[in-house]
């Protein structure tokens, strides 16, 4: 019984010492979607580089459609130089989940509208984006592009 009850109270114990994770998941999967909804298409539509600074992580990497790499400074560059060549992106998030209370994967798929020599045009992309909660604040890690084609 003795020992029963040292294991129990080292049990209480180490639990008291472990640091408390953020249970409010609806709070944190708001974030989330507001990041990968309406923040990070912002930032590219309005040339944002800080507000994109702020979305990406300092070791966020990215692969696009292409199976070229990127960097967070290399985006932030080309978001700098480069105005966008489309009219809106929306994105919906199809895959949302948070593992720990501290990381997690949005998923789903981008809606590019536009206009170029050939006329009015719409394009669908699909993405993966992994996000790291540091201090409370959600930052993108890493991100993956596919699927690019141009819907009729």
């Amino acid at each position: 019984m003795r020992h029963l009850l040292a294991a129990l109270v080292a049990a209480c114990l180490l639990a008291a010492a472990v640091p408390a994770r953020s249970t409010d998941v609806s709070a944190d999967e708001a974030a989330l979607r507001e990041l990968k909804t309406v923040l990070w298409p912002r930032a590219y539509f309005t040339q944002d580089v800080k507000l994109l600074d702020r979305i990406l992580a300092d070791e966020f990497q990215s692969v696009d459609d292409a199976g070229s790499w990127s960097t967070k400074a290399e985006e932030i560059a080309w978001l700098a130089k480069n105005r966008p060549a489309y009219d809106s992106l929306t994105f919906k998030v199809r895959r949302l989940e948070i593992f720990n209370g501290d990381t997690a994967i949005v998923a789903g798929t981008g809606t590019i509208r536009g206009k170029d020599q050939s006329g009015e045009y719409v394009g669908e992309y699909q993405s993966s984006n992994f996000f790291m909660k540091r201090d409370g604040i959600w930052r993108a890690v890493a991100s993956h592009v596919s699927g690019y084609r141009r819907i009729p």
